[in-house]
């Protein structure tokens, strides 16, 4: 399974990365909502059979933490040293080009989303920076829109249902998703069909840039989940506090409401909430470079494109 092939000094040909594991997993995926709604049908399952006295954030803790070790297994064998092999040869420029040109395709369901929340005039600033940055941007790759302030938003169908009312639910470490919980499960499974690029009929064309998309991504994030390995202690829960607290903060726009300190305590049994915050799964898979650096500790992308790419 050949990842790169060298063709000269300082040159790296990055040939469909991928696009080889893809067809070797496609024999046993499932379609990527199909997979998803089993997931989430039986995390909550054995949320219904846990024994009473946990922590009632995480019911199914012990599910979740050998989804959690395999997906680092995951991670650490393929994603990241591809990743940083994709680091090594393609220039700083060149990967914001890429991060710029991911993100402004997102920027038409974050500005949907902003409008399904009825904050209308983010939904239109969003509309505005994918026009303005896809013509005088150069498709993209050129982030003109904050420079004529119209900031990036951060919004999924999660967040949509949060805001709705929708509480997270229970905890769910999805394998090869990574960290979510039953609403933002649900809320994926939406993202996931407004995905342009998961909608474009040109197989070799999506698979390729599901492909880029998530190395890219994943290597925006390399130095991030060093940061993650040096400050806990329990890694996982350290991760598990930190993305509710994270996603609370989306939900909410940076102003999420008070809770008592006895309920945030019973909520993370007995842990101190006040960590450092990770994307989101799918905040990971669409970070660019911005999100990365304002962010201390990161959820690694794992192989949902992978998974994506191998739906036809």
């Amino acid at each position: 399974m050949a990842f790169v092939t060298w063709k000269g000094p300082g040159t790296l040909a990055i040939v469909d990365i991928f696009i080889t594991i893809n067809s070797k997993l496609r024999g046993f995926m499932w379609c990527g909502n199909n997979r998803t709604l089993s997931v989430l049908v039986l995390a909550a399952a054995l949320a219904g059979c846990a024994a009473p006295g946990g922590n009632s954030r995480d019911p199914i803790e012990p599910f979740n933490r050998a989804v959690f070790d395999f997906n680092e297994t995951v991670d650490n064998a393929v994603l990241q040293p591809v990743a940083k092999g994709y680091r090594a040869a393609i220039p700083d420029l060149v990967r914001t080009g890429v991060s710029n040109f991911f993100s402004n395709l997102e920027d038409i369901w974050i500005g949907a989303n902003n409008l399904l929340q009825g904050k209308g005039a983010d939904g239109v600033q969003d509309l505005a920076r994918f026009i303005f940055n896809s013509t005088f941007g150069l498709l993209g790759v050129l982030d003109v829109s904050t420079d004529l302030n119209l900031p990036k938003h951060n919004e999924d169908f999660g967040q949509t249902l949060g805001r709705w009312g929708a509480d997270a639910g229970p905890y769910l470490v999805m394998p090869l998703f990574g960290s979510s919980s039953i609403r933002d499960g649900l809320g994926f499974m939406v993202d996931f069909k407004a995905d342009i690029v998961r909608n474009i009929d040109h197989i070799p064309t999506r698979n390729t840039m599901f492909s880029l998309r998530a190395i890219n991504t994943r290597a925006n994030l390399l130095d991030i989940g060093k940061v993650a390995e040096d400050a806990a202690l329990d890694k996982y829960r350290f991760q598990r506090e930190a993305y509710f607290q994270r996603r609370q903060n989306l939900v909410y726009d940076g102003n999420p409401p008070r809770e008592s300190d006895s309920a945030e305590l019973q909520d993370t049994g007995g842990a101190q909430p006040n960590v450092p915050v990770p994307a989101s799964p799918a905040a990971v898979v669409s970070a660019d470079e911005n999100d990365a650096t304002a962010t201390l500790v990161a959820v690694p992308v794992r192989a949902r494109d992978i998974d994506q790419a191998a739906v036809q």
